[in-house]
């Protein structure tokens, strides 16, 4: 079986008990699911320069838009009827900007490339589920 090695972002703002998550659904293909910002490590790539990449390149981001909180956590992930396991790689941001609600067009050598993304703020007391079980780790926050 193959594995390959993922980041995802768990970028919020504000406070406990008003902790917002911040989220995104595909402009074109809603089906796809509500998501939080990562992707693939590439090869040979370091996870936290992974991790800026994916969220620069799926939101826009830039770094000094984030304050670096930590690693949440490690898990391997084996889709239902795939032949490839993920190794996700949880990491927490908090943002520091003032962008609330924007679509961004993504620029990568990827598979989203020139996808748009609609992304926004949901607390996380009442977010709805996320696509792939990408809120996993989202207790240990």
């Amino acid at each position: 079986m193959e594995t390959k090695r993922k980041v995802l972002a768990y970028i919020t703002k504000g406070q406990e008990p008003n902790l917002e998550l911040l989220v995104f659904e595909h402009k074109d293909f809603p089906e796809a699911g509500l998501q939080v910002p990562g992707g693939t490590i590439e090869e040979d790539e370091p996870l936290i320069d992974a991790l800026y990449r994916e969220i620069n390149e799926e939101t826009g981001l830039v770094r000094d838009a984030l304050s670096f909180m930590g690693k949440v956590h490690k898990y391997n992930y084996y889709p239902q009827g795939k032949d490839t396991a993920y190794e996700r790689n949880f990491f927490h941001l908090d943002y520091v900007g003032d962008q609330v609600n924007w679509e961004h067009i993504v620029e990568s050598d990827g598979v989203d490339n020139g996808l748009t993304f609609r992304f926004r703020f949901e607390p996380i007391e009442t977010l709805p589920q996320l696509a792939g079980a990408q809120g996993e780790a989202l207790e240990l926050l």
